[in-house]
């Protein structure tokens, strides 16, 4: 995908952004052997972007909103991610990502609502204006 479509794409944008935020945030609980947790956020933080970017090239209305489900299914797994690194004793707080998360979920779950909705034709014309 190129930066243009990206750039014009919140939730592509939105879900790089939260990524990249992730993976520093990850790499702060590495530095500290914090590395369970670290793992598990990783995959599914990074998880939301990967399947909302595969969303982008689906074969059906049913496949896209099936990906982008995952997506949400994946920020939810996330989020208890980050429940646990927030309250566990001596882990550095993930300042900012329940906020930016919750925007991304928020976003996914418009999404569905509204291709469920739609018609076939007018769901397709809406991957592109998007």
């Amino acid at each position: 995908m190129r930066k243009e479509l990206i750039d014009s794409n919140p939730l592509i944008k939105l879900s790089i952004e939260f990524s990249l935020a992730i993976i520093s945030y990850c790499e702060e609980l590495d530095a500290q052997k914090k590395y369970i947790l670290s793992r598990q956020l990783l995959r599914s933080g990074t998880s939301i972007g990967a399947n909302s970017m595969e969303a982008q090239n689906p074969e059906s209305k049913s496949d896209f909103i099936h990906k982008i489900k995952i997506a949400l299914k994946e920020a939810e797994e996330t989020q208890y991610w980050l429940i646990l690194c927030e309250n566990a004793a001596q882990y550095p707080k993930p300042v900012g990502l329940a906020e930016k998360l919750e925007t991304l979920s928020k976003i996914l779950g418009s999404i569905i609502s509204t291709a469920k909705r739609k018609s076939p034709l007018s769901y397709f014309l809406s991957l592109f204006i998007f």
